[in-house]
């Protein structure tokens, strides 16, 4: 999830809540949306993989 701050920069958020903060994970802070978005893509993939 990809959130724009009130700075302008984007951040990414993990999909799911943390149980024991109840937030989500910041997985990194990007100054264009579509760095976050790249970001993102590598999460996944890497998450996915064996």
């Amino acid at each position: 999830m990809i959130r724009k701050l009130t700075s302008g920069k984007y951040r990414l958020y993990a999909r799911k809540k943390d149980p024991r903060s109840g937030k989500r994970r910041n997985l990194g802070t990007f100054d264009t949306r579509q760095a976050a978005e790249q970001h993102e893509r590598a999460v996944q993939f890497f998450k996915r993989r064996g």
